[in-house]
């Protein structure tokens, strides 16, 4: 699986992004899919998933009410739409996929910056 992340750039405090991740195959309904973000000198942290088999979706409890992660099967893309943003929100972000029961994530995208100004 190959995986475009695209989407990040600059953006004022309270501004909106979207990104969006799309991935090569024809099996990307069966993978759980998730955006990781890492800013610097801080670990990778996940801030939101979203299931193959039922798209039940999870997001870390600083991004609720702020982001939310989709996902269009019919264009091999998941999406996170992030709106309120805040400078704490700068990092790199990057999409991953996980086969469907797995924890793990196999596969990653390259990351996209996303840079909030205050």
């Amino acid at each position: 699986v190959q995986l475009q992340a695209s989407g990040g750039g600059l953006v004022q405090a309270g501004g909106s992004l979207r990104l969006s991740c799309s991935a090569s195959g024809r099996s990307f309904s069966s993978y759980g899919m998730g955006w990781f973000r890492q800013a610097p000198g801080t670990e990778r942290e996940l801030v939101a998933a979203i299931g193959a088999i039922d798209s039940d979706t999870y997001h870390i409890d600083s991004v609720k009410r702020r982001f939310t992660i989709s996902r269009d099967n019919a264009k091999n893309t998941v999406y996170l739409q992030m709106n309120m943003l805040k400078p704490e929100d700068t990092a790199v972000y990057y999409c991953a996929a996980r086969r469907a029961g797995r924890i793990v994530y196999d596969w990653w995208g390259q990351g996209t910056q996303v840079t909030v100004s205050s």
